[in-house]
């Protein structure tokens, strides 16, 4: 019945050479479950499962992974349940140097898992930061996303949509003015708890570290996608719309030109209030949208946070959560830099 016992009944049965008093060392069978073994393009990759800490820790310096963290890292999410990835570079798909060094390409990874939550392991990651780190996250939700509490875009946001009602005449783009209009009990008590913070908000520059060294979230493009999303991503949309030249066809000198070039000004104003969406990019990154058709869902809302961390700030993992201030929800859209935004 008990495996230590019979270990040593049988090491006594055998006969042998024996000293007194000795009592065989056993090693204690390890929790380090291999699940899965494979290779992705350059990397050789194992996931792994432990009940304790210190198994996972001797297990992976035995297999020779270079892991900088502790036993408590590995604990906190043990303890979760969650399973590792661990990755080593297939020195056999790459070119081996005169002086044994190897050259070749990693292997860009993604994972993939399920979760109650959207969640981002951000524990882990200050393992390798010294001081800070930025991150920025693309969410694709059904709704739009934010960081959680004094995380959160909105020490930014708001201000900003402020100090851009006076430069858009015709209203903020993206129901700017609808997110301000639906909050407006709540903006003061929000800016000056973003004051408070050290998150003041500066047009046209990006948001400075506070006492703490820690800086504000920044809302950097956020919209619901449709069909002319879609659209653009397959290549039958243009990236640009095209600006019309009020003077064609009109030849100079002739009367009826300037109220033929009034009356075409006035339609376009009508038609195209806002203007018009003219935009430049290289034509290699256009045509990797494309890449993007795959993983993009139409009735989804796609956004993008700028967050730099401290090393304070990532004690835990990171939640990502609905974007919401009390118990109004944010759905404003931004795809345009505001005139007084940061660049």
């Amino acid at each position: 019945e008990n495996p230590f016992m019979a270990v040593i009944r049988l090491a006594a049965a055998s006969g042998g050479r024996g000293f007194p008093g000795a009592v065989p060392v056993l090693k204690a069978q390890s929790t380090v479950k291999v699940l899965e073994a494979g290779i992705v393009g350059s990397l050789d990759y194992k996931i792994v499962s432990a009940e304790k800490a210190d198994d996972l820790f001797e297990w992976l310096k035995e297999n020779k992974y270079n892991f900088g963290g502790d036993q408590k890292t590995l604990d906190h999410y043990i303890q979760k349940k969650w399973f590792f990835t661990t990755m080593k570079i297939d020195t056999k798909q790459m070119k081996k140097n005169a002086d044994g060094s190897f050259a070749g390409e990693v292997t860009p990874t993604r994972f993939e898992f399920a979760s109650e939550k959207l969640v981002y392991p951000l524990k882990i990651t200050q393992l390798s930061v010294k001081d800070t780190t930025e991150a920025l996250f693309y969410v694709q939700s059904p709704w739009k996303a934010d960081l959680p509490g004094d995380m959160t875009y909105q020490y930014q946001w708001i201000p900003s949509l402020q100090a851009s009602m006076g430069c858009t005449p015709e209203g903020l783009p993206g129901k700017g003015g609808q997110w301000l209009a639906s909050i407006k009990d709540q903006i003061p008590a929000t800016i000056e708890k973003g004051n408070a913070l050290g998150f003041g908000f500066t047009a046209a520059r990006r948001p400075q570290p506070n006492k703490d060294g820690r800086i504000a979230t920044t809302l950097e493009w956020a919209k619901m996608l449709g069909d002319a999303d879609m659209k653009l991503l397959s290549g039958e949309a243009a990236y640009t719309e095209v600006l019309p030249d009020m003077n064609a066809g009109l030849k100079e000198g002739d009367e009826k030109a300037q109220k033929l070039q009034q009356d075409r000004m006035e339609k376009e104003s009508k038609e195209h209030p806002g203007g018009y969406l003219i935009r430049q990019a290289p034509a290699e990154d256009l045509e990797k949208l494309k890449l993007l058709k795959g993983h993009l869902q139409k009735g989804m809302f796609l956004t993008k946070l700028r967050k730099t961390f401290t090393k304070g700030e990532m004690e835990d993992d990171l939640f990502i959560v609905k974007a919401k201030l009390g118990d109004q929800e944010d759905k404003s859209e931004y795809e345009e830099i505001l005139p007084t935004s940061p660049p």
